[in-house]
């Protein structure tokens, strides 16, 4: 491609110099001064549309900034604002043309501080299924459809390849696979597709040497990459290995548990009054390395409760181990059948028990004198398999990839609640 000459010409409406950089590719010319359109083609630029509002619009990259872009160069030529409506509201963003005689035309887009780089592309995407959410797929990437509207032109500036008014309006349809948008227009004259890829407002501030900072982004754009997505992957990831070094552990641990019978040996209460009930039991002897100690408490229990207070006693040292358990049963009929809550059994475990003769000192309190006695089993066990130790230390695993999940879920959310797939949220109600 052979670079064309800048031409030189003045606005036939104001009289403001317009240089056409783009040279015999440029269709129409807007103003800079005035923001009239003009007839590229004309040697005498033909008004084509004056423009008879206030230009509110700026463009935050002037028009004839140059710079790069993937390492090549590029000259900002034209700028236009363009919007949709939706539910009477304008939702506006600015394009920028850009021209490099021999890489041909690129386009910047700007939304809420979101930018995203734009190039035309040639090759159709593949349309795949028409249900509720379409797709396509383009170079084995797929795209979910994220919105359809009618963009409509608000303001231009500088020159463009095509004829463009004020006023031209487009059935635009994108669908997005971030960082990526593609995006559909279509015209009563043409259909384009074009692909975007989201790129930060820093990028493109050193690409063109802007002075001063960008503005910063607002809220979440369609094809925004989730800066979570990565990391809750891997923290999936890894939960995963260590949750499966964790399940191995605890079968290790099931397989290799002694479950030593240490004591076992019945009694009975038949008062509430724990003064008058509290016992202690023979000498017995804990052997092997330190371990846990778990005591199983069996009664027969019916329609009342009992509590134990309890205390393991090494004999040697005077250490004691004190805990207490509850135990309660009830049943009955009623209207709808036989019922029953609570359980005559329960149970408590003693982490780190080392060897020794020991002894219980047992304080039983009935909740209300039985004409009958009610019987209970003590039984003592010595390195016995237990899962909470496992269970605490996966769920302390879990909490990360769980809180990335649900940041990226957020973001997610935050991300379709623009698109014609808005999630339903509680103010829907």
């Amino acid at each position: 491609m052979v670079a064309p000459s800048v031409k030189g010409l003045n606005c036939p409406n104001c009289g403001a110099a317009i240089q056409l950089r783009s040279g015999e590719l440029a269709r129409t010319v807007a103003c800079s001064s005035c923001a009239a359109v003009l007839d590229a083609k004309d040697p005498n630029l033909r008004v084509l549309q004056e423009f008879k509002g206030v230009m509110r619009w700026t463009p935050l990259i002037p028009l004839g900034t140059r710079g790069k872009l993937k390492g090549e160069p590029y000259e900002v030529i034209g700028f236009q604002v363009r919007g949709i409506n939706v539910d009477d509201t304008d939702y506006l963003w600015g394009e920028y043309l850009l021209w490099n005689p021999y890489q041909g035309f690129r386009y910047l887009t700007e939304y809420d501080g979101h930018w995203n780089d734009v190039v035309v592309v040639k090759k159709t995407p593949e349309e795949k299924g028409g249900g509720a959410q379409p797709i396509v797929v383009y170079l084995g990437e797929t795209f979910k459809h994220f919105q359809t509207a009618v963009a409509k032109t608000h303001f231009v500036l500088g020159e463009f390849p095509w004829e463009v008014r004020l006023g031209d309006k487009a059935r635009t349809r994108d669908f997005v696979a971030p960082p990526h948008i593609l995006s559909e227009e279509t015209t009563d004259d043409e259909k384009t597709w074009s692909l975007g890829t989201y790129v930060s407002p820093q990028y493109i501030w050193e690409a063109f040497q802007l002075p001063g900072k960008p503005p910063s982004p607002r809220g979440v754009y369609a094809n925004q990459p989730d800066p979570s997505a990565g990391s809750a992957g891997a923290l999936g990831k890894i939960f995963q290995v260590f949750a499966a070094i964790l399940v191995a552990m605890l079968v290790v641990r099931q397989l290799t548990a002694r479950r030593e019978l240490v004591f076992r040996q019945q009694y009975s209460v038949s008062s509430h009054n724990p003064d008058s009930t509290a016992f202690v039991t023979p000498v017995f002897a804990v052997q092997g390395r330190t371990s846990n100690v778990r005591l199983t408490i069996d009664t027969d229990l019916s329609n009342n409760w009992a509590y134990f207070n309890v205390a393991l006693i090494n004999e040697q040292s005077g250490t004691a181990y004190d805990f207490g358990r509850e135990v309660s049963y009830y049943s009955g009929y009623d209207s709808d059948g036989s019922w029953s809550e609570g359980s005559t059994r329960d149970r408590a475990t003693i982490p780190s028990v080392p060897s020794g003769q020991y002894y219980l000192r047992v304080q039983p309190e009935l909740g209300n004198d039985t004409p009958r006695p009610v019987s209970f089993m003590l039984t003592l066990q010595r390195d016995m398999p237990s899962v909470t130790f496992f269970a605490v230390v996966l769920g302390l695993l879990a909490i990360p990839p769980i809180f990335a999940a649900f940041r990226h879920h957020s973001f997610e959310q935050l991300r379709w609640r623009e698109s014609d797939y808005a999630p339903a949220t509680s103010d829907d109600n």
